[in-house]
């Protein structure tokens, strides 16, 4: 089945070829890692973590890089502050990032490059850029000379003085060209800082995904470069200038996609609006799969609209889904693809609200279905499907208890049971029903089937 991927470069849906067919090579930008990362970080952790999944069922290898920045002026400003190196704050918030992104079900990429282990590369890089006339030092400063280029602007297709009033540029004495970015800046001796031809001193943003992608991948294009919406311009653009140039022309990248925002109740997410939300707090009040299955409720290149009534959403439809597994526990699943029309939405530039549809019609005809053989293709059906958009994947039993939910007492859920069971073998209606109500109450179910009783918390 081809796969068929908005390119942000094109403008249009194209069959993904890889350059390798053996070998599929993806880079995302990831985290920066001076604080907790907020729900808009996590889109597309999940949305590339999705294509990764997908990639992976239909090419013999995938390598996929997420980098990490670990130097950075909110990075330098927090270590001053409290007096410590920067790799205290970055590992902190590095180990947090990975909990939080764990428990949304993002896999590990394959590589993840930090900022600080390519400092090398990343002075090579630049001296390149000098030596071929595309970058030069003032001021302590070495700056990228957007004119050298003239392609700037393919990417976002922004008029040039449109492209320079949105980037806030700073029009420094120092800069030949309005336009032109920084590639590496002077450290003063308090500051984190690397020694180079130029001085001690620190890379500049865009630089630095440059030169991980040479380290990692070579130089040649590689097949597709992700990252949110708010990457196409500058730093996306900057990307495409500066590795163009420092290796002779050749192509950067093939593919270019990138995932829409993320707004809070129809607001745009800010610190001056005051709200920021922070995925180590929602996962306190939510399950992990529920805050996927909102990131994959819209498609990856719209906006999404985060709400409580999102999230209570997705976990009834988790509840649907797990009910229609465990509906099926007694089966052996059958080990085979997920179907056509479900793969066909995924290969479809990532269209997981129809995705989404394909998995909760196999739900529903798994509900219905008492041929043996059939329980166990759609149990096969469903766990398929559940692995490629990171969902089911915990214990349908242990869903339904509400597992690892602070207020939920299993042992005395089930001695209450316990206690109901009894009541109804002496026919002692009112106390089953007392404490079934009692119970519901408290947002525990029951259900009564075929003589045995379980339960589940409500959503």
């Amino acid at each position: 089945m081809d796969i068929h991927l908005y390119n942000t470069l094109t403008r249009q849906k194209e069959v993904f070829r890889p350059l390798d067919p053996q070998r599929v090579t993806m880079y995302v930008c990831g985290p920066t890692v001076y604080n907790y990362a907020h729900i808009g970080n996590a889109r597309p952790a999940v949305v590339f973590d999705t294509l990764y999944r997908l990639m992976q069922r239909n090419f013999p290898a995938v390598v996929y890089a997420r980098n990490v920045t670990d130097v950075d002026d909110r990075i330098n400003q927090s270590a001053k502050d409290q007096g410590v190196p920067i790799s205290v704050i970055t590992d902190r918030y590095l180990a947090a990032y990975h909990a939080d992104m764990g428990a949304l079900g993002v896999l590990p990429p394959t590589i993840e490059p930090k900022v600080t282990q390519h400092i090398g590369a990343i002075i090579a890089m630049i001296e390149r850029l000098i030596a071929t006339g595309n970058a030069y030092e003032e001021d302590g400063q070495v700056l990228f000379h957007v004119p050298s280029f003239k392609d700037y602007g393919q990417l976002s297709r922004r008029d040039r003085d449109d492209m320079i009033a949105g980037a806030r540029v700073d029009v420094a004495p120092y800069k030949r060209d309005p336009a032109d970015f920084t590639l590496w800046k002077p450290s003063t001796p308090d500051m984190t800082g690397w020694d180079s031809p130029w001085g001690r001193g620190r890379p500049g943003w865009h630089i630095e995904c440059s030169a991980m992608i040479e380290r990692n991948f070579g130089i040649g294009p590689i097949d597709i470069h992700g990252g949110g919406h708010d990457l196409i311009f500058p730093h996306h653009e900057n990307e495409i200038a500066q590795s163009t140039c420092a290796h002779n022309g050749a192509l950067f990248c093939r593919v270019w996609m990138h995932n829409g925002f993320v707004n809070i109740n129809a607001e745009k997410m800010s610190k001056s609006l005051g709200n920021v939300t922070l995925v180590h707090n929602l996962l306190e009040l939510a399950p992990g799969e529920a805050l996927r299955l909102v990131l994959l409720s819209a498609h990856y290149r719209q906006p999404l609209d985060w709400t409580e009534t999102a999230v209570k959403d997705a976990r009834a439809q988790l509840d649907r889904l797990y009910r229609a597994l465990d509906s099926l526990k007694d089966v052996q699943a059958s080990d085979g693809p997920a179907p056509a029309g479900f793969m066909a939405a995924l290969a479809d530039d990532l269209n997981t609200p129809k995705a989404l549809a394909e998995l909760h019609q196999i739900a529903n005809a798994a509900n219905k279905a008492s041929d043996a053989a059939e329980r166990a293709r759609l149990k096969g059906e469903l766990l398929a499907c559940g692995w490629l958009l990171g969902l089911l994947q915990q214990d349908p039993a242990a869903w339904m208890k509400g597992a690892g939910a602070a207020d939920v007492d299993t042992a005395a859920i089930e001695a209450l049971i316990a206690e109901r069971k009894a009541a109804r073998a002496r026919k002692d209606w009112a106390e089953s029903d007392r404490i079934r109500d009692d119970l519901a109450a408290k947002g525990i179910l029951l259900e009564d089937k075929a003589g045995e009783t379980t339960w589940r918390v409500a959503s």
